[in-house]
């Protein structure tokens, strides 16, 4: 879509430049600007988000389709991919399965939530790092306290609710109970995951991860978030179950009872080059 042909299904769809910003996961200046003809050159991946709001929006879901191949299809808020026309292809989403996740080429970097199939874009050097070291505090902690989880970085798959409807790859996790580790992949919930927000991946680890997390039984998942330089921490189960920390605080990890903490004022030093 071009900028016109946005105005004009925003419009259809009675949207706020707010709404657009929420379901893009773009800055609302920024929307504000492009829509209002301030940015004269909009960038292709701002196009490609606000795009695949609009889909979203009209499909009542936050996904969006792209093409991967002769009948395969793939859907994230934010394509790596060439956008298609095509949106009979929706009429197969829902109905994937773990044997047409692992038929995909071994290059095809995907995750399968309840029969469909989401995109997942290479991570950043922010991302990267701040995984490393989220692993490293996890993994120093149980081997000196003599734990028995096990904690993974991404990618590895994990069967999460026992079926053959999805699998998911979380950024870091914990699991507790080594029976559900197999050779290829963990079946089951773990007991803890850490998903660190991109342009590509938000509105999915928000929403849609979120939701899939709590009712598969997962104790605890951090959302990190390194644009707005925070830490939001579900602690399902729990009352309260919400916290929000900044990247200048120590946070606890709950299913240890707060005894190991993630400092990310640390964690920000690591990166903070890369935003000046």
């Amino acid at each position: 879509m071009d900028i016109q042909e946005i105005k004009k299904k925003k419009k259809e769809l009675a949207l706020s430049a707010k709404d657009l910003a929420d379901l893009s996961g773009l800055p609302l200046s920024t929307v504000q600007k492009v829509l209002g003809g301030f940015t004269k050159s909009p960038r292709r991946t701002t196009l490609l988000a606000l795009e695949a709001a609009l889909i979203a929006a009209s499909k009542k879901q936050h996904v969006y389709n792209t093409n991967i191949g002769d009948d395969s299809y793939l859907c994230e808020p934010l394509p790596a991919y060439d956008l298609i026309n095509d949106h009979s292809a929706w009429t197969r989403q829902g109905s994937y399965t773990i044997n047409d996740y692992l038929a995909l080429p071994e290059d095809r970097k995907v995750e399968l939530i309840d029969g469909v199939f989401y995109d997942m874009s290479s991570p950043t050097t922010v991302h990267q790092i701040i995984a490393t070291k989220i692993l490293n505090k996890l993994s120093n902690f149980i081997d000196s306290n003599h734990g028995k989880c096990i904690p993974f970085v991404a990618p590895a798959d994990i069967q999460l609710d026992c079926d053959d409807k999805t699998i998911v790859q979380p950024d870091v996790f914990v699991v507790c109970d080594k029976s559900k580790i197999r050779m290829s992949r963990v079946f089951g919930s773990p007991d803890f995951v850490v998903e660190i927000l991109s342009p590509a991946t938000r509105s999915k680890d928000i929403n849609i991860k979120s939701y899939k997390y709590r009712l598969a039984g997962v104790r605890e998942y951090w959302i990190v978030d390194p644009d707005k330089r925070k830490v939001i921490v579900y602690a399902y189960g729990k009352e309260p179950d919400v916290f929000v920390y900044g990247f200048s605080e120590k946070v606890p990890v709950g299913i240890y009872d707060g005894k190991c903490l993630i400092d990310f004022s640390e964690i920000f030093e690591a990166i903070r080059f890369l935003y000046e």
